[in-house]
């Protein structure tokens, strides 16, 4: 019983009964709404028709009856034909003085108060429609009376109702029917893409879904389930690039480690400080910063940056820049043009983003790099400028995609991992910034990072 009561459960049924049912019941209710005030229109308007004809009926009647009596009258204004069925002229008294045949000899209704009355219902056996008119003519005062039946309309009424009680039900079904097919027909395009797109597995992401030629919902989800499929199959080659670029960026310093791991032990002699200063601590601490970006990266994919904010001194944090720049490259000619600048941010991550900016300049730069903080517009502004050979316009917003460096080859002193400028970008943009590169007044590149002063990053 509990499993029959599940089976028929509205909520339970499928799309297309439960559409083909909502159809039914809303053109069901229509349908009778519609009847009900196309019949009760009708009727008015058969009605209507009765008293024109009765109130026409008298208004022949007293034409004639002004310049002569009742008994004068020609006998066809009597007859019963059509949609009369009762004619009578009454004197002053209320006698009836000539009817039509058949009419009774009582007067049908009591002589009007007013000079005119049409559309009289009387009772009885025979439901009948009656208008009378008083005048005076030249032989007294009359009051002429006509009246038909009522049977009539009532009969066409019927005869409506039976017939949009029988075509109803069958508009009913054939709308029903309708929804049920077209539904189907809807969802059976919808699952022939979701049974394509089901099997499409992680070595056919190039495979597309059909798209219909008609521009409709279901064209529509086809082309967003085609989108989503390219940003799996372009997500899919990004992770492929960015493990064969990692493994391949640590395995030059844990082979050079190993190689250097395996003299000591082989030749105990040979491992000396110059050794460990020279060749083990730089492989070493060039792994450990490799490995943090990526696990900046990967978090930054994962769960996004969430930075905590506090009131931080760009100025501050350019002028360390600047400083370590002198102590890890005391050829170069580092300069700075700061000016006081107080924004809303996080230290740690803006302090990495300047650091980065810095070491990229001093890696590409001839002899001279300059730093430079300002504010305007409520934008803080952070640059950095040096005399390298610069970048070509076709590859600056290449460069802060991760793993991408200009040179062709690999070495640790061409060009870093590749990562530096992509946590740049991720650090300036979850601070609600931007991060552009232009032509510097050196011959270089100048490399500018504005952001709010006073919009607190998400």
């Amino acid at each position: 019983m509990h499993s029959f009561e599940v089976v028929v459960r509205p909520s339970r049924w499928g799309l297309r009964v439960r559409s083909a049912l909502i159809c039914a019941g809303v053109v069901a209710i229509v349908l009778g709404v519609g009847a009900i005030a196309w019949l009760w229109l009708l009727h008015r308007s058969l009605i209507g028709s009765l008293d024109a004809a009765t109130s026409a009926r008298v208004d022949d009647i007293a034409a004639q009856l002004v310049g002569s009596g009742p008994a004068d009258l020609s006998p066809g204004l009597f007859t019963t034909e059509g949609h009369i069925d009762v004619v009578q002229i009454l004197d002053a008294t209320g006698t009836v003085v000539r009817s039509s045949g058949g009419a009774p000899s009582g007067a049908l209704i009591a002589v009007p108060d007013s000079a005119v009355t049409t559309g009289r219902s009387l009772g009885g056996e025979a439901d009948l429609r009656a208008s009378a008119r008083t005048l005076d003519a030249s032989s007294g005062t009359f009051t002429v009376l006509a009246a038909t039946s009522g049977e009539p309309v009532e009969d066409t009424l019927k005869e409506v109702t039976i017939g949009i009680a029988l075509c109803g039900p069958v508009v009913v079904l054939a709308a029903a029917s309708a929804t049920y097919t077209l539904v189907g027909r809807s969802l059976a395009s919808v699952e022939a893409i979701r049974a394509h797109v089901a099997s499409i597995g992680a070595e056919r992401l190039a495979e597309r879904v059909p798209v219909p030629v008609a521009q409709d919902e279901i064209a529509r989800l086809a082309a967003t389930m085609n989108a989503m499929l390219d940003r799996v199959q372009a997500g899919r080659d990004a992770q492929r690039r960015f493990v064969g670029d990692a493994s391949h960026e640590l395995r030059s310093p844990l082979a050079t480690m190993i190689a250097a791991l395996e003299v000591g032990r082989d030749h105990p002699d040979f491992v000396d400080r110059e050794l460990i200063a020279t060749t083990l601590l730089p492989e070493a601490e060039r792994m450990r910063h490799l490995i943090e970006d990526l696990l900046t990266l990967a978090a930054t994919d994962e769960h996004g940056l969430a930075l905590r904010t506090t009131d931080v001194d760009l100025d501050d944090l350019a002028a360390t820049a600047a400083a370590l720049l002198r102590h890890h490259h005391p050829a170069l000619h580092v300069t700075t043009d700061l000016h006081p600048v107080r924004l809303t941010g996080n230290q740690q991550a803006l302090e990495r983003v300047l650091r980065n900016l810095a070491d990229n300049a001093a890696t590409h730069s001839k002899s001279r790099v300059v730093l430079t903080t300002r504010a305007t517009d409520r934008r803080a502004l952070f640059i950095v400028d040096d005399d390298g050979p610069g970048i070509p316009i076709s590859d600056r917003a290449r460069v802060f995609e991760r793993f991408v460096r200009l040179q062709d080859d690999r070495s640790r002193n061409s060009g870093g991992t590749g990562l530096g400028l992509a946590i740049v970008a991720q650090l300036v943009a979850a601070h609600h910034g931007s991060v552009t590169i232009e032509d510097g007044p050196h011959g270089g590149t100048r490399v500018v990072v504005e952001l709010p002063i006073d919009q607190h990053p998400t």
